[in-house]
């Protein structure tokens, strides 16, 4: 879809696409995977990757059944841990197979995969590297290495359009307590897809913040987060209903991408839409 096109209404509307998305077994992922399916258009492909394969082969069959969109769609999935290198080649492998035989009218990856490492520890708790460079491998290393892949093996097609999505969070922007190793994952991801969208003017780039979502990670910030203020005012979020429906903050991010006017390479939050 070029920069600025509207939405053509009905299933399929987004034409033959491929569509990568990594974290998609569960919370944020499953629900976006739900709402793109019906509109990739005849001979698309969607590949979900993550890390348990029952939930991706699960719903890999409810989307093939398509909800009786009837459009056509082919989706495969990779049940892969990304955060050790066997895994990500795993995933790579799959994207240099897949992407260059791909409909050639459009390109959508969305990095979504991540992990909030281990919020009972303050910053001076983190010493062994092992745990801090596995943190990085899974939420840094292997967004970069399978963007790069996806884009190498799609390529540069006349008339096609390419788009990369970081899910993001305030807290690329925000430092909060004992969240140093997320905060800093999530802030160097959204500096990484910055410097994409410089390095390719001709790639969409967008980082995305969803807010709180209502998922199990959001239940880890407010019974393990090792600061008590840092737990109550995750805990207020629950309380207050405050957190959101992970199905409407994928939608906010599908018309963020058929309106197609953010300046590529911008973090865009849920709250500013």
């Amino acid at each position: 879809m070029e920069s600025g096109a509207g939405p053509v209404p009905g299933p399929g509307r987004w034409g033959a696409a491929v569509c990568v998305l990594t974290g998609a077994s569960r919370g944020f992922g499953r629900s976006l995977a739900r709402l793109l399916a019906p509109r990739l258009g005849e001979g698309s492909v969607l590949l979900l990757l993550a890390r348990s394969a029952a939930p991706l082969a699960e719903l890999a069959a409810e989307l093939r059944d398509g909800g009786g969109t009837g459009t056509g769609l082919r989706v495969e999935y990779v049940a892969a841990d990304l955060g050790c290198e066997q895994g990500l080649r795993r995933a790579t492998a799959a994207l240099r197979e897949m992407l260059p035989a791909a409909p050639p009218g459009r390109l959508l990856l969305v990095n979504n995969a991540g992990s909030l490492g281990d919020i009972s520890k303050s910053f001076l708790d983190l010493t062994d590297p092992d745990e801090i460079n596995s943190y990085f491998a899974f939420n840094v290393t292997s967004a970069l290495c399978l963007t790069s892949t996806a884009l190498q093996a799609f390529g540069k097609r006349p008339g096609s359009s390419r788009t990369v999505v970081n899910i993001s969070s305030l807290c690329a922007v925000k430092p909060f307590k004992n969240w140093a190793l997320y905060c800093s994952g999530k802030a160097s991801r959204d500096m990484m897809f910055q410097v994409l969208a410089l390095e390719e003017p001709d790639v969409r780039v967008l980082n995305y913040a969803p807010g709180p979502l209502d998922t199990d990670m959001q239940l880890l910030a407010r019974t393990k987060t090792g600061d008590p203020e840092m737990r109550q005012y995750f805990q207020s979020l629950q309380e207050s209903g405050q957190l959101i429906d992970c199905t409407v903050s994928a939608q906010k991010l599908v018309n963020l991408l058929e309106e197609d006017t953010f300046r590529s390479g911008a973090h865009v939050d849920f709250y500013d839409i």
